[in-house]
């Protein structure tokens, strides 16, 4: 058995301004990239996914903004898996695993009430620097 983690066959990385239009955006590239992919959009991930995406980015868009001009977003998928991130280059790092069941998480707490109940997986990781991060979303399909 090998211990290397497999590559996902499909990638699609795109950069955007850090403005309310960058939700929308994202959006529309990952219904693009998703359908290029095989991945109808009525699969019952696809929705969620969906609205993981828009909360993230537009938390990047309202909290991150002021020390990065721009965010990007990574999308990916395999047979079984979808997984998507997206980049700024603000430090604080979220806690995610206390957020779903925290009063007043707000777009966080969505994030993860989704994310588990999809029996998905989020983390943050960290930019070497440690001056931005990168929120990572997998879901199976």
């Amino acid at each position: 058995m090998s211990t290397q983690r497999e590559t996902l066959p499909h990638r699609h990385v795109v950069t955007l301004p850090s403005e309310p239009s960058a939700v929308r955006l994202a959006r529309e590239t990952a219904e693009q990239a998703l359908i290029e992919w095989g991945i109808g959009l009525r699969h019952s991930a696809v929705g969620p996914a969906l609205l993981i995406l828009s909360e993230l980015v537009t938390n990047s868009v309202r909290h991150a903004a002021v020390l990065s001009p721009q965010l990007t977003v990574i999308y990916a998928a395999g047979p079984d898996c979808l997984a998507f991130a997206v980049h700024d280059r603000h430090p604080y790092q979220p806690p995610l695993y206390g957020a779903a069941t925290g009063t007043g998480a707000g777009g966080i707490g969505t994030v993860m009430e989704l994310v588990l109940g999809l029996s998905g997986t989020a983390v943050v990781r960290a930019d070497a620097d440690g001056q931005g991060k990168s929120i990572w979303i997998t879901l199976p399909l």
